[in-house]
């Protein structure tokens, strides 16, 4: 069950962080409602991160024991997958990745306690790659964790990945937050244009690797910031398994929050929409060449047809540029959304996902034949 996102870059391949398997071998509970789990404390630049005793330590013993290991048996040949995942709430539900646990025919769920139980899947959400479990666990057993607020991370900040790499359950690690923003391949295929994305990902160098899947990057706070998930390598094992190179993902908790209410309640959550590619980042060659006056922004490359991009009149290029072979002039560029300066295609990803619904009016502001104006998208529903 190891799956590999499509599509190789210069620097390597990104994989989804969790292993493959063949025969593999106590604190008060705190918040215990999914209402105060989803409320973040919160914390300003400059608080202290540590425990009161000024250790990492005090944190992993606090923490720990609302992570989890996972084994999702198959019937394939290399058996079935293992990954992490953490409590988030007393009657039993689990958050990890959608790769860890999609397709399997039993689901194992491990406590540090020692305790194993069996758990169903409540969803799966293969546009976040989240899934959420349910086991029929006492309550002695359920240590929820607590969600940090995301959007309240800076690039150098400390983070702690705890999870069961390779097997080796309970392993910490730490690092910084590398980036904030980023965007990957989500596991729905859009039709023409390969795979949705899913964005505001968090990249960091904490070490994780294959079994980390699904576990929780936390801020030092012991607050869950972030849902390990993929590694950017261009390194593999003799048996297959990819190895960590400094450069790991994590869905973030803000994303977390906004989709896990809907998928305990409904079992999905549906995503805004609004039909149209564009140019990942822009470069000095393709500025001068487009002849744009700004350096940042999304340069729509293709609108599809009858999607709310086509409804709302935003264009795509249609012109030949000389030089620049596949690539067509005269589309427009996207400068931000409801006033929100977006200086990418992933920054635009986030923050249509972060704050806006099916059904939401959103105002593009778009340079558009030497001029910027003003146009209105009604959002729709991913197809």
């Amino acid at each position: 069950m190891k799956r590999m996102l499509p599509g190789i870059t210069a620097l390597g391949f990104l994989a989804l962080a969790c292993t493959t398997f063949g025969n593999p071998a106590a604190l008060p509970a705190v918040n215990p409602a999914l209402s105060e789990i989803l409320t973040p404390t919160g914390f300003a630049p400059g608080d202290s991160f540590t425990g009161s005793d000024g250790s990492l330590a005090e944190i992993y013993e606090r923490v720990n024991p609302g992570v989890v290991a996972i084994f999702a048996y198959g019937t394939g040949p290399e058996g079935g997958a293992l990954g992490s995942g953490f409590v988030v709430d007393m009657e039993g539900h689990i958050v990890t990745n959608m790769h860890v646990v999609s397709g399997a025919e039993m689901i194992e769920v491990d406590f540090p306690s020692g305790v194993m139980m069996e758990a169903e899947v409540i969803a799966e959400d293969p546009d976040s790659d989240l899934a959420v479990l349910r086991v029929d666990a006492p309550a002695g057993e359920l240590h929820p964790l607590a969600l940090g607020d995301s959007a309240l991370l800076r690039i150098g900040d400390p983070v702690i990945a705890i999870g069961n790499p390779y097997g080796l359950y309970n392993t910490l690690t730490t690092g910084i937050v590398s980036a904030k923003g980023r965007t990957g391949e989500s596991m729905r295929e859009s039709g023409e244009s390969g795979f949705y994305l899913l964005g505001d990902m968090i990249q960091t160098d904490a070490a994780i690797n294959p079994g980390n899947s699904g576990g929780p990057l936390l801020n030092l706070k012991g607050e869950v910031v972030g849902v390990n998930r993929s590694i950017l390598t261009d390194s593999v094992t003799q048996s297959g398994n990819v190895v960590n190179s400094g450069l790991g993902f994590a869905v973030s908790s803000n994303i977390v929050r906004r989709v896990l209410p809907s998928l305990i309640a409904k079992g999905m959550y549906d995503y805004p929409y609004l039909g149209l590619g564009g140019l990942g980042e822009l470069h000095l060659q393709t500025v001068k060449a487009l002849d744009l006056a700004y350096g940042y922004g999304v340069y729509i490359t293709s609108i599809a047809a009858g999607g709310p991009a086509a409804e709302a009149g935003l264009r795509a290029g249609m012109e030949a540029v000389p030089g620049m072979e596949g690539l067509l002039g005269g589309g427009d560029l996207i400068l931000a959304i409801n006033g929100q300066t977006i200086r990418n295609f992933a920054e635009m990803i986030s923050y249509i996902v972060l704050n806006a619904a099916p059904g939401d009016s959103v105002r593009f502001t778009v340079y558009r034949n030497g001029a910027t104006e003003e146009i209105p998208v009604v959002l729709g529903s991913r197809p």
